[in-house]
């Protein structure tokens, strides 16, 4: 479980993208287009994503020219649609006369695995589809930035969404980096379950920033009731309301004397 190395691209790539996320976004406006992932953090499985229904959507920019540098590889495209149970897709974009436009028609997407332009709104149906374990994770993730950009007011300097990588956050502290191994639990767990593997995790992210810390973040259907590990659950369903729990930072290790990491828990702790 190691951080992968961001992935390198230049301003030609941003301009790129910003033309594709626009063209995505002026189809999916009557259409509840909810962005998965919409910035430009490594690591780059995917592009651009996003959930329409109960589909999900990853997209690998290409240039039909071949001269622009783009980061991230098919493997890892691939990898990211079939761990959450999504669509690999290609969107072919083209540079003509300073401006990056999407080549294939409608949406502009391409099946990745049969090179056939399609509109996802035809893959959308009524079928109830339970998140996947990534899906679930990735939201963990999610509710964790949020409580660190918006409690402890401090900037994120790396997310990752997927399970197998750790750390999951790395946030500017005070005086350097500080890491996050997230876990999600899906009820009726209370306490999300710390990687078998958290011992090596730590060794490899001492090197990483002085302090580290563990997130449990257990989630639990908005149509469900209370948490009550006696009671069946309801499942979490792709697209359905969420709720969930947080009761702060746990500390996993520190290199010297840290005074605020032993308030990070009582700052971010869920009202």
């Amino acid at each position: 479980m190691m951080m992968r190395d961001p992935d390198v691209f230049g301003e030609e790539f941003v301009l790129c993208w910003l033309a594709a996320a626009r063209s995505l976004q002026e189809h999916g406006d009557g259409e509840s287009l909810n962005w998965i992932k919409d910035d430009l953090h490594a690591p780059f499985l995917e592009h651009l994503s996003f959930r329409l229904g109960n589909q999900l959507f990853f997209i690998r920019l290409e240039d039909v020219d071949q001269r622009l540098q783009i980061p991230g590889d098919p493997i890892g495209l691939n990898y990211i649609a079939e761990s959450c149970n999504g669509v690999a897709c290609l969107m072919p974009m083209r540079l003509r006369e300073g401006e990056w436009t999407p080549q294939a028609p409608g949406w502009g997407l391409l099946d990745a695995k049969s090179g056939r332009s399609f509109d996802p709104v035809m893959l959308v149906s009524d079928e109830e589809i339970e998140m996947t374990d990534w899906e679930l994770h990735d939201f963990a993730v999610q509710v964790t930035r949020a409580r660190v950009t918006e409690k402890l007011k401090r900037p994120i300097q790396y997310y990752n969404g997927d399970p197998g990588i750790a750390p999951s956050v790395i946030f500017e502290g005070e005086s350097g980096p500080e890491w996050i191994v997230v876990g999600a639990a899906r009820h009726p767990q209370r306490v999300a379950d710390k990687p078998e593997q958290i011992d090596e995790i730590i060794a490899h992210c001492k090197n990483i920033g002085d302090v580290g810390y563990f997130a449990s973040v257990p989630v639990i259907s908005a149509n469900d009731g209370i948490f009550d590990p006696a009671r069946a659950s309801v499942p979490l369903w792709r697209g359905h309301g969420l709720r969930y729990g947080f009761a702060g930072l746990e500390l996993l290790w520190k290199k010297r004397d840290h005074p605020l990491a032993m308030m990070r828990r009582m700052l971010l702790k869920r009202p």
